[in-house]
């Protein structure tokens, strides 16, 4: 074979390299775990460095696939239907797309990322981690930035708000620091018109409207694209069930128009918050109409007064703006063009959807988007100020549900030692109660002791070992994992058998106490420690566990609480029996359903049991462990017996085998070989 082309052959293929190299993005979840390993190493310059790279890629990625997306769309556009040439398209549009996106990012299976990770992105989570590096780099104005970035998506957090008030006292640190990283161009326009409307500053109002709109009809545009991705209904794995191209290709268009549907509502949503903003498009209409006829401009305010009645088409106060301003012109207008084709494909769009679910055979409920007019009005029948736009308000899917159980509490504690300590009054709410001596000091000792031996970080929560907050490890164990590790000998099986003892004993307790009528289940039972991690506990600004509640989604905003999923909406009480209180923090709050009022506060002791109903009635987190260790036998109960725990009836067989084995009497510390 000829030499020059071997050698011409080896450096194609370098250069490929290099080409391929040059042109590949790192991945977002790679930089994104580095940047945590960095964070638990000390090394902040590293973490500043990844988190960074990270929120740039990620920000990268999104950016290339719409752009790709909509450029190949405009190249490989659909005509006049035809059979062979729909198809023909399909096929350039997606090599198009494929050419585009591997040649900005490189290989796309490198940019597939698990859920998780794009939900800590959702969340802003990397912004916590640079808020407490850059303040340990000394970088405060940075620091003042990222902190402000994520409270902006997570307004639970109590003490983070209360820190940015500390960070505007430190020298260095200015009012322009505090600016939302993520802000989103047409969230960001229209509150800043509504600022200057209610200054009565209607040109400058008008202005940040108009460059709403805009904004947000181009976030439109680019939420639809993004929907152009890979899709999955959990109720239908259409891939194994469904052979026929023609349906294959109707259940994933449906689920593609079901996401760009949706983009109304995702426009509507402040970051970290469930609820859209109530009539927010439709807003933009009212106040334009009204700030137009305050500056004299009668034709623009009719159009903008047309544009919103074709959103709410009986609305009787603006249908008599809409005739005031006719009167003045002489004349009659129109809707501005932008609305008219926005509502006619929604439209559109909602009797496909009607369609393609009954193919899927998933039913399909159209979300109230801008169902309410937001109920505000002045003496000229607009909108006077901010009372309403910052109400939220659920899509009509939503339920708020509540448990149709007659609550009482004050029964029986079942065992003599036990004392009541703080009741419902007390505690400032309803279904709460904290009692003490519920298990004696050497209990508590055996199983603080199992813990260090049978824990495992991150159980429970997919092996994070820091779901809550980067300062904290969290580690924790099931009944049956314990008793498993019993059985093999690797605890001693009379602790394990403690364990799934203490529990019952909880149950029991709280099924008197707060006198239910029904049998109360486990849902979930967790032996758990939190560790504060040296080194990081400086400038605390979180908690160790963030205002939730157990059965709902909790909506500050809304002053709701959503029962739906991801919430285990099936549990009803909840109990937290803790084993220490030889650490610093870590006392358990219970809040307002404003995740910011606390109500009250119970420092963890040796057997002390808070127990309480796991609705939005008793929202509640944990404040920050920042020495030692705070460890707990943690319980979720349900009241409807198809939630029973699965790992807990496998518990009870195994403890009912191991009595009828007297494997429990004397403390027996069984070796498995000796079993076999």
């Amino acid at each position: 074979m000829d030499v020059n082309f071997i050698i011409f052959g080896v450096s194609i293929c370098v250069l490929q390299s290099l080409v391929l190299s040059s042109a590949t993005l790192q991945p977002f979840d790679l930089l994104y775990d580095n940047g945590v390993e960095s964070f638990y190493r000390g090394n902040y310059s590293d973490v500043v460095r990844y988190m960074e790279s990270a929120l740039n890629s990620f920000s990268e990625v999104r950016h290339t696939r719409i752009t790709c997306r909509l450029r190949c769309r405009d190249q490989h556009r659909f005509g006049d239907f035809q059979e062979d040439t729909f198809y023909e398209v399909i096929l350039y549009r997606a090599h198009c797309m494929n050419e585009c996106i591997e040649g900005k990012l490189g290989p796309q299976s490198m940019h597939k990322v698990s859920e998780d990770v794009i939900q800590d992105f959702s969340r802003r989570i990397p912004y916590n981690y640079l808020q407490l590096a850059y303040r340990k780099l000394g970088q405060l104005d940075k620091a003042a930035s990222a902190a402000h970035t994520y409270f902006q998506a997570n307004p639970e957090h109590v003490e983070m708000g209360d820190d940015l008030e500390q960070y505007k006292a430190l020298e260095g640190v200015k009012e322009e620091h505090f600016v939302d990283r993520e802000a989103r161009p047409h969230q960001k326009a229209f509150f800043d018109g509504v600022k200057l409307y209610d200054k009565s500053d209607y040109e400058g109002a008008v202005s940040f409207f108009e460059e709403a709109l805009t904004e947000y009809y181009h976030a439109d545009v680019e939420c639809r694209a993004l929907c152009e991705g890979p899709h999955h209904f959990q109720e239908q794995n259409h891939v194994l069930n469904k052979y026929s191209l023609y349906e294959l290709i109707s259940d994933h268009y449906t689920q593609v128009l079901h996401c760009e549907h949706e983009c109304v509502r995702d426009l509507a949503t402040r970051p970290g918050r469930l609820s859209p903003m109530e009539n927010y498009l439709p807003l933009h209409y009212d106040y334009l109409q009204f700030a137009y006829f305050q500056m004299g401009r009668i034709e623009e305010a009719l159009a903008c007064a047309l544009s919103y009645l074709l959103f709410h088409e009986e609305d009787e106060f603006m249908t008599e703006n809409v005739q005031h301003y006719r009167e003045i012109l002489g004349r009659d207008g129109q809707p501005r063009k932008e609305a008219e084709e926005y509502l006619r494909r929604h439209k559109q769009e909602l009797d496909l959807l009607q369609i393609g679910s009954q193919n899927l055979g998933v039913p399909y409920i159209e979300g109230n988007y801008w169902g309410s007019t937001g109920g505000r009005e002045d003496a000229n029948r607009i909108p006077s100020g901010t009372d309403g736009w910052m109400d939220y308000v659920p899509i009509s899917a939503k339920k708020n549900v509540t448990t149709a159980v007659e609550l009482r509490d004050g029964g029986p504690l079942l065992y003599e030692n036990v004392r009541l300590v703080l009741n419902s009054e007390a505690l400032n709410g309803s279904q709460r109660v904290v009692l003490d001596d519920v298990i004696t000091d050497d209990e508590c000792s055996e199983l603080k002791q199992l813990a260090h031996s049978v824990t495992a970080a991150g159980d429970g929560y997919k092996g994070k070992m820091s779901p809550h907050t980067p300062n904290e490890k969290f580690e924790g164990a099931t009944v049956l994992k314990t008793l498993k590790y019993g059985y093999e000998g690797r605890i001693p099986l009379k602790s394990a058998r403690l364990f799934y003892d203490v529990s019952e004993k909880a149950r029991s307790i709280i099924e008197s106490y707060f006198m239910l009528n029904s049998t109360l289940h486990f849902s979930y039972t967790h032996l758990v420690c939190r560790t504060a991690i040296s080194g990081q506990q400086d400038y605390r600004n979180d908690l160790s566990h963030p205002i939730h509640a157990d059965n709902c989604l909790l909506d500050p905003e809304a002053n709701e609480c959503w029962k739906e999923p991801p919430a285990y909406t099936f549990r009803d009480y909840s109990a937290l029996l803790y084993l220490n209180g030889d650490f610093d923090g870590g006392e358990f709050i219970f809040t307002e359903m404003d995740a910011k009022t606390v109500t009250a506060s119970v420092k963890p002791r040796c057997g002390r049991l808070v127990g309480f109903s796991s609705g939005g009635e008793n929202p509640h987190g944990v404040r920050a462990v920042t020495r030692g260790q705070r460890c707990a036998v943690a319980i979720w109960f349900t009241l409807d017996p198809l939630y029973r725990e699965l790992e807990r009836l496998q518990a009870d067989e195994v403890v009912q085998a191991l009595d009828d084995q007297h494997m429990f009497e004397n403390g027996l510390h069984i070796n498995p070989k000796d079993e076999l």
